[in-house]
């Protein structure tokens, strides 16, 4: 935490290669090994956004070990003990989620991508117990709506990702053992990883699909509704176990919004 409160002072890149590096370190500590599928869009191109489901904590150091990207959090997160601290080193961007505030957090995200930073989204906007992979919230891809007065080439691509945790004691994990991974509700941080640090042979797998461009899309609830059925079905796949590739494929655009209404 000292390192990385010196770097932010720089203006290198060195606090963005630490970040991930104290990530990777967090997950060696917590005996979870993960398995990559896929590859993560390089930073330097266009602006990224990766989307991922959620259903613990220790997604963050999961993924923050793996992507090279700042996280957007509720801002609650930024007065919690320790791990605000971190989050805040991590140069975390914060949103309230209030409607009174959304454009001034639009712009405050548009910023940062503009300025060379990658994002990782939750738009699920809670975590899940693991089993399933719940409604997007269309207000989280608002970052990546067209806009009349900026051409499409300017927004940020879409880059969803599944995250699973699929071993315990080296095994296959199944639904019974999924709890022992997710952190949601009333949970406390520290009872749960007290019982979390009870079990070895832990893995997660981070499955990076193909990029989505949003200029393809009419509005955000089509995008929304896409993005989530990419991720949904390759968590599904990894929760069953079944030998997984990164997906080619990008999702067409519906013709109307009809059916995204589901995920508004």
């Amino acid at each position: 935490m000292a390192v990385q409160a010196v770097l932010l002072w720089l203006p290198n890149q060195a606090k963005v290669r630490f970040a991930r590096a104290f990530f990777a370190g967090l997950t060696w500590l917590l005996g979870i090994k993960v398995r990559v599928v896929g590859q993560p869009l390089p930073r330097g191109g266009r602006a990224v956004v990766f989307v991922s489901n959620h259903s613990s904590w220790v997604d963050i150091p999961v993924l923050g070990g793996v992507i090279e990207a700042c996280f957007v959090a509720k801002a609650e997160v930024a007065g919690w003990p320790l791990i605000g601290w971190i989050a805040c080193l991590g140069r975390t961007a914060y949103v309230t989620r209030s409607r009174t505030a959304t454009r001034r957090e639009q712009t405050e995200l548009r910023a940062r991508l503009s300025a060379g930073d990658n994002l990782i989204l939750f738009p699920e906007g809670t975590s899940s117990d693991g089993s399933r992979v719940l409604p997007f919230r269309t207000s989280f891809f608002s970052v990546a709506e067209r806009r009349p007065d900026a051409p499409s080439e300017t927004l940020p691509l879409i880059q969803p990702v599944s995250i699973v945790y699929d071993r315990l004691g080296g095994l296959p994990a199944g639904r019974a053992s999924r709890p022992i991974f997710a952190w949601y509700g009333d949970m406390d941080i520290a009872s749960h990883l007290l019982r979390l640090a009870q079990y070895t042979g832990l893995r997660a797998t981070v499955l990076l699909h193909a990029p989505i461009d949003p200029a393809r899309f009419a509005d955000r609830k089509l995008l929304s509704q896409a993005v989530w059925q990419v991720v949904a079905d390759g968590a599904s796949t990894l929760r069953q176990n079944r030998p997984i590739t990164p997906p080619d494929v990008v999702p067409q655009p519906a013709a109307t919004t009809e059916s995204a209404t589901a995920f508004a």
